[in-house]
């Protein structure tokens, strides 16, 4: 497809602005450019024609089937926009004083009750601008804890071998040492290993449950109580959060501080680099340390809480993303308390139904009933020179886009599939037929794999060097 400057002619122009009636100003040559910007000339119907058919190019939860596990992928209601976009909410500034936007005030305070309820939390920050952010955030308030009570030696965060990569940047950026623990063959945290790191420098665990592996942590509370004896704290990841939402709460599992991901579970639109959120949760023996201000309600007015003494500080500028948290707040009170329940459910159904499916196919590692995700890995086709990436680069040409692939570490070639609740059988019985397709050209004519997309815009690229050489602007020739 052309670029907008390849499509550009002399002399076209989209506007042409009515003749100038006031009196000019001069500028200072110190203030204007040399030389005109080279911008491109295009008319209007040009300009709407080249970004239509450029948006036409993106793959999107609204226009297909996203499986990528561990990033819930699922289809956001149109209603949360429309609400996030009303002029109460659109059209208000963060200065403003707090008398004056009292509903947007109400709004996030409402908001956090809900996800402290759900999350069994005590108290609640909305300020993260994403997950890792809020991981980053839960971290800083235990390193703060601990540095609060002068227990300075505890530098050690534990994370197990199947943790989402920002776990071990989240602790190393609040400089503590990661100690990786190993998962056992059921592919839970090994509890004996567990053990064995465990010492006077533990700050505490990072951990998520389900796990990577769409597995449910069955030694939950030995694990929080041999952290906890120990003199360290439970961080959880809320990552996995959609497949347990209504029924089980991390709070009760021992869980000391909690990230959640609107951008995922919530139903807030993900993906192409935000906007996101990732409140944070904490028990009450740990609320002073939250980020300022917080949202509190006095007598009946909504207020800015800045009196948290051994604040960690602010972690974004005013209250985080605000029209994130509308969609959010609207997702929760649409579904209302059994219509979260019910969607973990189906997320869980939906995803052992898959699971049950491709493992005709595909090996499944570990292949007993799921939550919300499943890895399946491709290592028996390596023998026709078939690797993960190959057989999920040929899911495109059949309009599916790729699950996540090569991760979690601890699975070999593997990929992971999260269906979501919003999808409906019909689609997951097609994505089991291209599965099957697929692993049948895998075996009969493998080429077709290696080289695919065939029908996709551009091709395969070299990912390497796309990664560490990127061309991010055009440059004239």
């Amino acid at each position: 497809m052309e670029l907008i400057f390849e499509i550009s002619k002399e002399g076209r122009r989209g506007f042409i602005p009515p003749k100038m009636d006031v009196k000019p100003y001069k500028i200072e040559s110190k203030y204007t450019r040399k030389n005109a910007p080279k911008l491109p000339e295009v008319t209007e119907g040009d300009v709407v024609r080249h970004y239509t058919n450029l948006s036409r190019l993106n793959y999107a939860v609204d226009t297909g089937f996203y499986p990528l596990g561990s990033c819930t992928m699922k289809y956001n209601p149109k209603l949360n926009e429309r609400v996030a976009s009303l002029s109460g909410f659109s059209e208000i500034h963060p200065y403003q004083d707090s008398k004056t936007v009292q509903g947007a005030l109400k709004l996030m305070y409402d908001l956090g009750e809900s996800l402290k309820k759900i999350t069994g939390m005590d108290a609640m920050t909305l300020q993260p601008a994403a997950g890792a952010h809020g991981e980053y955030t839960g971290i800083a308030i235990m390193r703060q804890y601990h540095r609060s009570r002068k227990d300075f030696d505890r530098n050690e965060m534990i994370v197990p071998d199947s943790a989402h990569g920002t776990n071990p940047a989240s602790s190393a950026m609040n400089g503590f040492k990661v100690i990786v623990v190993e998962s056992d063959d059921r592919g839970m945290v090994d509890v004996d290993e567990l053990k064995k790191v465990i010492g006077p420098n533990t700050a505490g665990m990072m951990l998520t449950n389900p796990n990577t592996l769409g597995i449910f942590e069955e030694n939950i509370l030995e694990i929080s109580k041999i952290i906890h004896d120990a003199g360290g704290l439970m961080y959880y990841d809320g990552a996995n959060l959609n497949a347990i939402m209504g029924q089980v709460r991390p709070g009760d599992m021992g869980f000391d501080v909690v990230h959640l991901n609107l951008h995922k579970t919530f139903s807030t639109p993900h993906g192409m680099g935000g906007p996101g959120a990732g409140p944070v949760g904490v028990k009450k023996f740990l609320e002073d340390f939250l980020p300022v201000p917080t949202i509190d309600k006095k007598k009946d007015k909504y207020v800015l809480d800045f009196s948290h003494k051994k604040t960690i500080g602010r972690v974004r500028s005013f209250y985080g993303n605000f029209t994130v948290l509308v969609k959010a707040y609207a997702y929760i009170l649409t579904m209302g308390e059994e219509g979260i329940k019910h969607a973990s459910e189906m997320a869980v159904l939906n995803a052992n139904y898959l699971r049950t499916e491709i493992s005709k196919i595909l090996k499944v590692p570990h292949n007993n009933i799921c939550m919300h995700e499943f890895v399946a890995t491709t290592l028996p086709l390596e023998e026709k020179g078939i690797k993960a990436l190959d057989f999920v680069k040929r899911m495109l040409d059949y309009g599916i886009h790729p699950p996540t692939v090569y991760f979690p570490l601890i699975v070999h070639e593997d990929i992971m599939v999260e269906p979501t609740e919003t999808e409906s059988k019909d689609t997951l019985d097609r994505f089991v037929e291209i599965v099957k397709k697929i692993y049948d050209e895998a075996n009969e004519d493998p080429k077709i794999l290696k080289e695919a997309p065939h029908t996709t815009p551009v091709g395969r690229l070299d990912d390497t060097r796309a990664a560490r050489y990127p061309v991010l602007r055009w440059k004239e020739e």
